[in-house]
């Protein structure tokens, strides 16, 4: 399969998409905990019990259609292979939990990719909103608006002095976690972001790696989420988490200017190099593949590079994960092979990218 297909077919929207100050913020996110009221937690209740809920999301939303998202599609952890599994976390699809301890969960998978709903994992049902660039406060209005649908068909775990009931005590209440993925390398490279941690920390939220908790930030990408749902709305948790991000965007972009006026030469310098690796080498780590892919990234939004889609990063970031590696070769890699395919798709992309840019200028 060429690799144009293969894109055209393993891309999710928020990938190939802009959406508001996507030079920075990559993705938003909303997630809402719940559970069906009779039935025990996911922690606790039987194999029965488990089967029992995802019959009830087989029947009554499996290949239905909840507003423009198109159909729906039921995904069974147990019927699908460990690469199709990777896949779906690499995407940000399902969690990692899901796929590898959840042996009776699924997944409701609209056709955009927009919405992942995690049945079994932490807890009965985890709504996810995944939308490109800044859009915290249209993902939770898609969000609540699936909500809604569910609720047509089930009784949620409710107390109205608690608010939703969930597995995990730091979720009950709205069960709410709101988060935007971020490219940070200018705070990175101004050595700001290790003071800004502990600040955003104790405004009650937290920073992570790529893929969440105990992940790392691979290529200067975070993710700024919420740690209390708890005593505030869905409304006020989303406000103030877009407040710290729009405060985390101000100050990349003016560390970006600080970069560009003290270490021009530098910066340009450290860009095309790095963008030299990525055009030529043969074998290439996911580490630093990550760490060029986000220079590069980087030098597109400062108009080094030119006739390049930011977007690159997107695909790229997810493309050259070891599950998307192997769903691309059809089976199996060493890690040695990984390395190697990896750097050839990342070659031809760039090749994909120059040719659509001289075809433009053609035009």
């Amino acid at each position: 399969m060429s690799l144009e297909k293969f894109l055209n077919r393993a891309v999710s929207s928020w990938m190939s998409q802009e959406g508001p100050d996507s030079d920075i913020v990559l993705s938003s996110r909303i997630r809402l905990a719940r559970n069906i009221v009779d039935y025990e937690f996911p922690t606790v209740f039987s194999n029965e019990e488990a089967q029992q809920i995802v019959n009830i999301f087989e029947q009554h939303f499996s290949q239905q259609s909840c507003r423009s998202l198109g159909r729906f599609e039921l995904l069974k952890m147990n019927e699908l292979q460990p690469i199709e599994k990777r896949v779906l976390v690499e995407k940000h699809l399902i969690s990692p939990h899901l796929a590898e301890d959840c042996p009776f969960g699924a997944c409701l998978l609209s056709e955009n990719e927009e919405v992942s709903i995690m049945i079994n994992e932490e807890d009965h049902i985890r709504i996810q909103c995944l939308f490109p660039g800044f859009q915290l406060t249209e993902a939770l209005e898609m969000a609540n608006e699936l909500d809604d649908w569910i609720e047509w068909y089930v009784n949620y775990a409710f107390d109205e002095k608690r608010g939703y009931l969930t597995s995990c005590p730091t979720n009950v209440g709205t069960g709410l976690r709101a988060s935007v993925m971020m490219h940070l390398p200018a705070l990175i490279l101004t050595q700001q972001m290790n003071r800004i941690i502990p600040a955003i920390n104790q405004l009650g939220l937290v920073v992570r790696g790529t893929y969440g908790e105990g992940s790392e930030a691979l290529g200067n990408i975070f993710q700024i989420s919420n740690q209390i749902t708890l005593g505030k709305s869905e409304e006020d948790i989303v406000e103030d988490l877009k407040s710290v991000v729009q405060q985390l965007i101000a100050q990349e972009r003016m560390a970006r200017e600080a970069l560009v006026k003290t270490l021009n030469i530098q910066l340009e310098d450290r860009v095309f190099r790095s963008y030299g690796i990525l055009a030529n080498s043969r074998v290439i780590e996911s580490k630093e593949a990550a760490q060029c892919l986000s220079d590069v990234r980087l030098g597109i939004d400062l108009g080094y590079i030119r006739n390049i889609s930011r977007n690159i990063l997107n695909e790229l970031m997810i493309l050259t994960q070891p599950g998307f590696l192997q769903q691309y070769a059809g089976g199996a890699l060493r890690p040695n092979e990984r390395d190697v395919l990896r750097a050839r798709l990342i070659r031809e992309r760039l090749k994909m990218e120059e040719r659509k840019a001289m075809e433009g200028d053609e035009a």
